[in-house]
């Protein structure tokens, strides 16, 4: 690892705000690149797409804890779990009521609400409106980005490169799946072209690199809100997964499929984390 953490610094420099920019730019490209699968993977079946969803909550979940959670505690708090708990609770409180301002990634993926697939005809499909699903989409999409950027950004302030870049590796991996989802989710919403989809897609990354920036300046430069943050990143992750991800890959009969994917993706952190970490 000390060559990788080497070589990145000598690229990049030992500013942290700058190395949390780089990271950001880092996730945004895998996420360009999995959004972009869809213009030669046209039509990916939805067993694949459980299955590479349940691949990317399980690095979320792995990384929500081994770079962030536990060392927010044992590195940053001296052992006090208090602020790094207090954070996860702020991360989800925070996703919970941002949630509420844009639909579900449910409503996105599927064109109908839950409580409409519980009364059915009540709602018209996302077809027949065509500016409004792309305003929501993209708002959507945009909020569950949100704790990635700030989660790498969070790492790279930290101080800690060992940590952070298993953190920006895995993050910057789950994108791929998350960045194809995304684009399916673009058609399924009624926007019939495949390059425009694959835009949106890129669109969802973007935000990632800006929020990477702010996450590395607030922790260096308020050293005390860095267990804070860095709770409140993963509250965030954990929130997408369990509300969002995991209950998504579940609605279409390939549970066993999204679940392997899942333990595929807690094993693929765990090895990051040991191995670079």
């Amino acid at each position: 690892m000390a060559s990788v953490v080497e070589l990145f610094v000598r690229i990049v420099g030992d500013n942290p705000v700058m190395q949390g920019l780089v990271g950001g730019i880092v996730i945004a490209l895998m996420n360009l690149f999995g959004a972009s699968l869809v213009l030669v993977w046209r039509d990916p079946s939805e067993r694949a797409l459980d299955g590479a969803l349940g691949f990317a909550a399980g690095v979320m979940l792995a990384a929500a804890f081994t770079s962030l959670i536990i060392p927010g505690i044992e590195q940053y708090s001296g052992g006090n779990p208090i602020p790094t708990l207090i954070g996860i609770v702020l991360g989800v409180v925070f996703l919970d009521r941002a949630d509420g301002l844009v639909p579900h990634a449910h409503y996105l993926l599927t064109g109908r609400t839950r409580s409409d697939e519980a009364n059915p005809g009540t709602s018209l499909p996302l077809d027949n409106e065509r500016l409004t699903p792309v305003i929501l989409f993209i708002l959507a999409i945009t909020l569950h980005n949100m704790p990635e950027g700030l989660a790498v950004g969070v790492g790279f302030g930290s101080g800690n490169i060992e940590n952070a870049i298993p953190l920006m590796l895995a993050i910057g991996i789950q994108n791929i799946p998350e960045g194809l989802a995304v684009s399916v989710a673009a058609i399924n919403a009624g926007l019939d072209e495949r390059f425009y989809a694959a835009f949106a897609g890129i669109r969802s990354g973007i935000v990632e690199i800006p929020l990477a920036v702010v996450g590395a300046f607030a922790v260096s430069a308020v050293a005390p809100l860095l267990p804070y943050a860095m709770g409140f990143a993963a509250g965030a992750m954990l929130f997408v997964i369990s509300d969002e991800i995991i209950p998504e890959t579940h609605t279409r009969g390939y549970e066993r499929i999204a679940t392997l994917g899942a333990m595929a993706g807690v094993v693929v952190m765990l090895y990051l984390d040991v191995s670079l970490g």
